[in-house]
């Protein structure tokens, strides 16, 4: 039988002929509504059309639009977490079984963020251990439109058990179980991602059109769409081919198959107008029918896919924090993100996925990591540093348990106003001393180099060309000398793809990447 929510989205198209009301794609059984906000219920209806929606003795009525569209405010309510039935009654009546009360965070992004417990470190004992029945999931279907849309297929509601955790997402799973027993009350995550996908492919057509500086996406599209037939007709032949090899190869053994699949790349699908690729279509298909859902707030992983071309990202994430923030009622909604991890690219799988980074001299990632610093400018939003705990040779890095741990420390002082150290050491300015620069911090109460010394640093005076550099730590300061660069003007740490970290906090927490240039 299929789920309560793809039974919903089924009867959305069908329902509009017999004249029923449809829900929008959360509500089904098993959902968490916010706690504390105004809570919108919306669908589909016949044009006129009186619906009522009944909840915890709660009630809201309206009639359906013009286009059929309704929508309800319930007021805020407590969080509760014994299941109550939500009832919609119209023409026809629908009972959502099970729905909780408490707190719903959105988990966005690509594969970093869709990776499962089951691809996780220690897997096997966290899905035997998945007893939360307090946490719940819903995984949006991937899906691409060319157009905003209404509704989208989603997997369902489900508890956390040994039965369905291994398919939640790792980092949202790992979030939710470190702050599920604090709060005490539900925690719900609503699952939207899809793997090797860039950020303007989640942005509004409204945000990309804003500006004039975001044309060149739209030109990058057009002349990908232009490429595409012949592409494809490459990709026809090269795929079989490809396939025969690898067949070859795993019949020789494990090691022959390693060795082919490190040296070889499969054939890349070109990116066609159904592509997740396009422009806001991952936005129109799996962001919009979530609109105008209530929400505590936003987790993000994403950034891998535009790493060549990272100085576009700082003004298309402000933009997508600003819109989706907009989209769902609240200027300051927290919007938590986990940094790159370290990764040693490009590795020949990634430049033929992804391009190379010849203008950012083997440092893309590095690039892109300061470019998502820049977002921290923005109200109510947090950073999880991850180039310690990742894996430089495996773009998707297993812990995703101490990502999940970081961001709900983000989440405990930025969403629920605890008085806790939520951050490493975060470079504040760099003053010369002599031959020294002093670079100075914040969050960098207890200020240490684990295993003492302090790698990937570099200095450069007005000549622009870094060397490396040796650090000490001096109470919550770090100075920085190198006897290359007699008189320092500049100084990088972590500065690489895949940096040697050492500088932490009293709390353990990594101190993030930085520079004090701007070349």
């Amino acid at each position: 039988m299929l789920p309560a929510c793809t039974r919903l989205c089924v009867a959305l198209a069908a329902g509009m002929l017999r004249a029923d009301v449809t829900l929008a794609p959360l509500y089904c059984d098993g959902a968490v509504l916010q706690r504390d906000k105004p809570v919108p219920v919306w669908g589909r209806a016949e044009p006129g059309e009186q619906v009522i929606v009944t909840f915890l003795e709660k009630t809201a009525g309206t009639v359906a639009d013009s286009a059929g569209r309704w929508l309800v405010h319930l007021p805020p309510l407590p969080a509760r977490g014994a299941g109550t039935d939500l009832v919609v009654t119209g023409r026809n009546r629908l009972v959502v079984r099970d729905v909780l009360v408490g707190e719903v965070w959105l988990c966005s992004g690509q594969s970093n963020m869709a990776w499962t417990v089951a691809q996780s470190q220690n897997a096997a004992a966290e899905i035997a251990g998945a007893n939360f029945p307090m946490i719940r999931h819903l995984k949006v279907t991937p899906t691409t439109a060319e157009l905003p849309q209404d509704t989208v297929p989603t997997s369902g509601w489900a508890a956390a058990t040994p039965a369905t955790a291994g398919g939640f997402t790792a980092v949202g799973f790992f979030f939710a179980r470190d702050l599920q027993p604090r709060l005490g009350v539900p925690v719900g995550l609503i699952h939207a991602t899809w793997g090797g996908t860039p950020i303007e492919s989640w942005l509004s057509p409204a945000g990309l059109a804003g500006d004039p500086a975001f044309a060149v996406v739209a030109e990058r599209w057009r002349q990908r769409l232009a490429a595409y037939p012949e592409l494809k007709k490459q990709y026809d032949l090269e795929l079989p081919a490809w396939e025969q090899a690898e067949v070859a190869a795993r019949t020789a053994g494990p090691e022959a198959l390693r060795r082919f699949l490190r040296e070889n790349v499969e054939p890349q699908r070109p990116a066609g107008p159904t592509s997740p690729q396009r422009p806001s279509s991952l936005y129109n298909a799996m962001i919009r029918p979530l609109v105008p859902a209530a929400l505590r707030g936003i987790l993000w992983s994403q950034g891998e896919s535009n790493a060549p071309r990272a100085f576009e990202y700082a003004a298309l994430f402000a933009t997508l924090i600003r819109g989706w923030r907009a989209e769902f009622g609240s200027d300051e909604l927290p919007f938590l993100w986990v940094q790159l991890a370290n990764y040693r690219q490009p590795s020949p799988r990634y430049t033929k996925w992804f391009g190379t980074d010849p203008a950012y001299h083997g440092a893309s990632w590095a690039y892109l990591r300061d470019q998502q610093a820049r977002a921290l400018a923005l109200p109510a939003t947090g950073q999880a540093v991850a180039i310690d705990i990742g894996d430089p040779d495996d773009i998707h890095p297993p812990n995703k348990q101490e990502v999940g741990r970081r961001l709900a420390l983000l989440a405990r002082a930025i969403a629920y106003g605890e008085k806790i150290e939520c951050s490493g050491p975060v470079f504040a300015r760099a003053v010369r001393e002599g031959a020294a620069l002093r670079v100075h911090f914040a969050h960098a109460r207890g200020l240490v180099a684990l295993g003492g010394a302090v790698p990937s640093l570099e200095l450069a005076g007005t000549d622009r060309v870094f060397h490396p550099a040796v650090g000490r730590v001096e109470r919550e300061t770090l100075v920085v000398t190198s006897p290359g660069v007699p008189a320092p003007v500049a100084v990088r740490y972590a500065w690489s793809n895949a940096p040697a970290t050492a500088l932490a906090n009293a709390a353990g927490l990594p101190a993030a990447p930085f520079r004090s240039d701007n070349w």
